[in-house]
């Protein structure tokens, strides 16, 4: 089993730096696939309110035979979920179909500037963590404004900012300003979302010098560069295969030659200064 490494937080705690997302998987498909994910050796599950699958997620982790203590959870608050009150209610309402007394992690998922009620999220996040539901807190999606906003408001620096973050879109200015404040960048849609990244040549050839398929040397780039990674697939073999890229250690020439992909029109998901939602 591959050896994952854990990352430190500025709070004290600590993620694995693999783990395991399940975006746009369906609530019966999830408890499938995070026992299989489970018995990979992913010890990190990420999740959302937003997903509609937390209650597969939570029977996967009953069904997975290891122990709650041993897991790394993350769930998100939901936009209309935003609010102090309604930030409390949320999670509450996410521990249940989860089934567990508390999260690992919980992220406001989207800073949804437009609806001005991010502030208030983040102090109810503060209360969480206080309470013991929440073990660490963070965000997600937020422009750096926002982030800087919660921080001077409250005092309190979000332990992880969980971003769209690729090869072709790698966020630079964002991740300076997390290496500055001691927040733990991790990526979504770390693959591209499958995309034309997958076929890049210097992808490929770095793949092929190694023994291993694209997916694990992007993998392995982004823990060489110091990203949490959480790739989703449904497929049993890609779920075994992604978890090995924890064993592929890139050269430095190779990681920059992966450096060198980045666009500035990289972006495939929606924009936080303004999702639209």
């Amino acid at each position: 089993m591959s050896a994952v490494p854990v990352i430190p937080f500025h709070d004290g705690r600590s993620v694995p730096q693999l783990g395991y997302g399940v975006w746009q998987v369906e609530d019966e498909v999830a408890a499938d696939v995070v026992v299989q994910a489970v018995a990979a050796g992913y010890r990190h599950i990420d999740t959302a309110a937003g997903y509609q699958n937390e209650g597969g997620v939570g029977r996967a982790v009953t069904d997975s035979g290891v122990a709650r203590e041993d897991l790394f959870i993350t769930t998100k608050l939901a936009n209309g979920d935003q609010g102090f009150d309604s930030a409390k209610e949320a999670l509450a309402t996410s521990l249940e179909k989860l089934g567990t007394d508390y999260v690992d992690l919980y992220l406001i998922h989207w800073a949804s500037p437009q609806r001005g009620t991010y502030l208030e999220s983040w102090k109810a996040l503060i209360e969480l963590q206080k309470e013991g539901k929440a073990k660490s807190i963070g965000v997600s999606n937020f422009p750096i404004e926002q982030l800087e906003e919660i921080i001077a408001e409250t005092g309190v620096v979000p332990v992880m900012h969980q971003i769209e973050l690729h090869p072709e879109f790698q966020q630079a200015e964002l991740r300076a300003v997390h290496a500055e404040k001691g927040i733990v960048t991790e990526a979504w849609s770390p693959l591209g979302q499958g995309g034309d990244i997958l076929g890049n040549p210097v992808i490929t050839e770095i793949a092929e010098a190694h023994g291993a398929d694209s997916g694990q040397v992007i993998i392995a780039w982004h823990l060489a560069i110091g990203n949490v990674v959480i790739p989703k697939t449904v497929t049993p073999a890609r779920i075994v295969s992604n978890f090995a890229a924890a064993e592929l250690t890139l050269t430095a020439e190779e990681v920059e030659r992966i450096n060198g992909l980045d666009r500035a029109d990289g972006r495939i998901g929606a924009d936080p200064a303004n999702p639209g939602f």
